[in-house]
């Protein structure tokens, strides 16, 4: 009998977690982390990661374990979760997948485009130039530098910028001719897979959020954010720009008041989950959808 794997994606605080742990209540499973920012330390609170009565209800795995001065890859966490398999996945019925980053889920279950690491000042000096430039500008360059994938990205985020730009920079080729080459296969080649998306009702969402985010401020956020800005990193880091760490510090700065930090986030977070949203609905249309708050 095939070993099953069950995938939980979704936009945030659509109840993922919930779900997960829900679904791991009737195998002996392990939850494995597939969110780009609930890899980090530190970032408890604002990442949303389970707190430790979730935790304790199922095994998880690749929660809070990376440096939040490392910029952690799609490539590093692929590697890792397949090291993971071959060291645990056996002691298991079922393994579940459960984030938001849907270039994870898109490298576990379609294999992964090996591109070269690229070096981290490569990287640098790449993000500190685009950290100043809106979405226009952002486009722009990347139409400049790479065309090809200018075409691709229908949403010129900074991550996806900065990615394209590094890898023609460090390799003369551009990303999307890395992407047209064979992957490596599937880690979870073998695998009975079960995919679902999460998809609550817009304004249902948006009240999550806001009610979410207000309850992380008096669950510690602030707290958590001092602590990550006395590490004195970059700021261009990926941990150093989740959503939260940016405002929170102005907050903390003097630049603005707490009401305003904690709306300026309640905002950020709606425009990532219409993000995520348009990511799923075009790349994940062939999984099984359900509202899960209805």
């Amino acid at each position: 009998m095939a070993q099953r794997a069950l995938l939980i994606a979704g936009p945030t605080a659509s109840g993922k977690t919930a779900m997960a742990i829900a679904r791991s209540a009737d195998e002996r499973s392990l939850i494995i982390n597939t969110d780009s920012m609930q890899v980090y330390d530190v970032l408890n609170i604002i990442s949303a990661r389970p707190n430790a009565e979730e935790l304790a209800q199922a095994p998880h795995k690749m929660y809070g374990y990376v440096p939040p001065s490392v910029r952690f890859s799609t490539g590093a966490w692929l590697r890792d979760v397949e090291a993971l398999i071959q060291q645990e996945g056996t002691n298991y019925q079922k393994l579940i997948f459960v984030g938001g980053t849907g270039l994870y889920f898109d490298a576990l279950t379609n294999g992964f485009a090996q591109i070269p690491e690229i070096p981290q000042e490569v990287i640098q000096q790449v993000e500190e130039v685009i950290q100043p430039l809106d979405a226009k500008g952002r486009a722009k360059l990347l139409a400049e530098k790479d065309p090809e994938m200018a075409k691709r990205l229908q949403a010129p985020d900074p991550q996806r910028v900065a990615r394209a730009i590094s890898v023609i920079e460090a390799t003369n080729k551009s990303l999307a001719q890395w992407q047209d080459e064979p992957n490596e296969p599937s880690i979870l080649q073998g695998y009975d897979i079960e995919k679902i998306v999460l998809n609550p009702e817009r304004d249902v969402l948006r009240e999550r959020i806001a009610l979410r985010f207000k309850l992380m401020m008096q669950a510690g956020a602030i707290e958590e954010v001092e602590a990550i800005n006395a590490l004195k990193l970059d700021p261009t880091l990926p941990a150093m720009r989740a959503i939260g760490v940016p405002e929170i510090s102005a907050y903390l700065r003097g630049e603005m008041d707490l009401e305003e930090a904690t709306e300026k986030s309640i905002i950020a977070t709606h425009q990532y989950a219409k993000r995520q949203r348009t990511w799923f609905r075009n790349r994940m249309k062939d999984w099984h959808w359900i509202d899960p708050l209805a």
